[in-house]
């Protein structure tokens, strides 16, 4: 074959000399990489399970996500920036983090932590929750972030779900965290100080199925939060995500600005990057959309991942004019983005923000492809299906939905069609469509909330005999948590709010608050939240509420 290669040209005729170079390129292309590609048709055409697990060192067999985010970077400079809202930046090598993490591993075993154990870590982005996130599945425990501004009832149900022996906190948090824990609590300051007096090297021994991260949801498939169990395989499946989701390449200075105690900051902000050995960026404190804006200036950074509040937050500061950019890639996710928004980005960054759509449960399974020049990204769309995935709009027989017709939003599995919960339709040319949820999930500024959640914290409140909860349209948050309250005596909306906030997290207290004289149901008795939702979108919200239902004190919360 090298032989008629070279000689093609001189002495075989045209059609077989095109032929020949194009199996000679089909076969170079497969000995690249598939971070070499980042055409969509390339995508559809080069992926493969095998070429994807051919970007790790490990194997199916034996594999530890913490080598492979961060030891065998080693030497490849920075590895993470944390732009905190105070302005008191962070930032640390792939080399510190090995070590870091390798002392915390130790520290563990000291501690006598063993394979299979729960460490939670309930801290900010920082260099201690890193090292601790890695440490702990680098030692074979299974590490359990944990959202800093959960209140007390937020934490307990984690805690008591996922039963941790160790909960690592700051100063702040020490009381808090301790809340129906029975795990020994104890202060990131003295971890690092003690963990520092350890050695810095630490092999791993993990096989691929063992269970190295436990990432919490907000309650929305069961009334109790749900913990998404990942193996140490896992590294290795945000990397298709990685890859086509947000578009990851080699070379990249990437930010992720979302909690990495949630789905997208934590898969797609931490995992899927570091996993590639890709630089990240990440945010840490109250946000703002300024701090933001600085940031992605001062890191130049070429890659944003963001929720589609964070891009509204940055567009109504009116600062983008301040400040240089250097974006070359932009997706978005947790809810849709508005057109204004949009089109504000497109024009502030020179590119077109893309949609990446998923589940924590089945990760990203729809994306606009980040980078890929042949496929257009299409206002609206929720992208196509992953590569190696088969994606459908079904009925309710589980029949395929003919273009333009609404279904749900199901992804192929080995036992059969996963339903997201999701409505959809398709175009005539295949890309997908939002077509509002299909159970209770409220996503407001990226946060996935859950309606039942927030009910049983409400009707604990003294008082309140029933309660139903939804998300209403905000122009800033994509939805809010909105809460209409049978009250047996006189209620305060701020109480209300207050009680939320400090029980479940700061996200989910209703912003909206309306008193009603009862609440539409079911024959079966339960509340028909189709009623409450259909009567919102019909009326505006200081309108009378449907029979004797009305409301008689409105509060919205901004």
């Amino acid at each position: 074959m090298v032989t008629l290669t070279l000689i093609e040209c001189w002495c075989l005729p045209k059609r077989c000399s095109v032929m020949i170079h194009s199996f000679v390129d089909y076969q170079a292309s497969k000995m690249q990489a598939l971070t070499h590609f980042t055409r969509y048709d390339d995508a559809q055409r080069e992926f493969s399970k095998a070429r994807l697990w051919d970007l790790f060192d490990g194997t199916r067999e034996s594999l530890n996500m913490a080598h492979e985010c961060v030891d065998r970077h080693r030497g490849k400079g920075i590895a993470g920036r944390i732009a905190k809202a105070n302005g008191e930046d962070e930032s640390f090598t792939f080399d510190e983090l090995s070590d870091w993490s390798s002392r915390i591993a130790n520290w563990l075993a000291a501690q006598g932590v063993t394979k299979g154990d729960r460490v939670a870590i309930m801290l900010e982005p920082s260099l201690g929750f890193y090292a601790c996130l890695f440490g702990a599945m680098k030692s074979g425990a299974i590490a359990v972030p944990l959202f800093t501004l959960f209140g007390p009832d937020g934490v307990r149900l984690r805690v008591e779900d996922c039963k941790p022996c160790l909960l690592i906190a700051p100063d702040d948090k020490l009381a808090l965290a301790g809340i129906g824990c029975d795990a020994r609590v104890v202060n990131i300051y003295k971890v690092m100080d003690q963990s520092a007096r350890l050695s810095s090297v630490f092999s791993p021994v993990t096989s691929s199925s063992d269970m190295g991260l436990f990432q919490y949801t907000s309650g929305t498939t069961r009334e109790l939060p749900d913990a998404i169990k990942h193996a140490h395989r896992a590294v290795v499946t945000v990397g298709v995500a990685a890859l086509y989701g947000t578009g990851v390449r080699p070379g990249d200075r990437f930010m992720c600005p979302s909690s990495p105690a949630w789905g997208h900051g934590l898969a797609h902000g931490t995992l899927g990057p570091l996993g590639l050995g890709v630089s990240i960026a990440s945010y840490a404190g109250p946000f703002d959309a300024v701090r933001l804006l600085r940031a992605l200036d001062e890191y130049e950074i070429t890659n944003l991942s963001a929720a589609a509040t964070h891009y509204r937050m940055m567009r109504q500061s009116g600062a983008a004019n301040d400040f240089n950019f250097q974006l070359q890639k932009l997706s978005f996710t947790g809810e849709p983005l508005d057109s204004e928004t949009a089109e504000w980005a497109e024009e502030t960054f020179g590119q077109r923000v893309r949609s990446m759509y998923g589940t924590t449960e089945v990760g990203v399974i729809l994306s606009q492809y980040p980078g890929a020049d042949d496929l257009p990204a299409k206002n609206g769309s929720l992208g196509r299906p992953m590569p190696g995935l088969a994606v459908a709009v079904l009925n309710e027989k589980d029949e395929p939905c003919a273009p333009l017709e609404v279904g749900e939003i199901k992804v192929a599995r080995r036992d059969g069609w996963f339903a997201t919960k999701d409505r959809g339709h398709t175009d005539a040319d295949g890309h997908f469509y939002h077509d509002g949820r299909a159970d209770d999930v409220i996503i407001s500024a990226g946060w996935t909330i859950s309606a039942k959640e927030v009910e049983d914290c409400l009707l604990r409140y003294e008082g309140v005999k029933d309660v139903a909860v939804i998300g209403t349209p905000d122009a800033t948050r994509g939805q809010v948590v909105t809460a209409f309250v049978v009250a047996g005596v006189r209620v305060e909306a701020q109480a209300l709010q207050d009680f939320v906030r400090q029980n479940l997290a700061a996200h989910e207290y209703p912003r909206r608050v309306s008193f009603v004289d009862e609440l539409p149901k079911t024959p079966a008795g339960k509340i028909n939240r189709r009623a409450v939702r259909e009567t919102y979108r019909a009326q505006t919200f200081e309108t009378h509420w449907p029979t004797r239902a009305r409301p008689i004190r409105t509060r919205d919360d901004p």
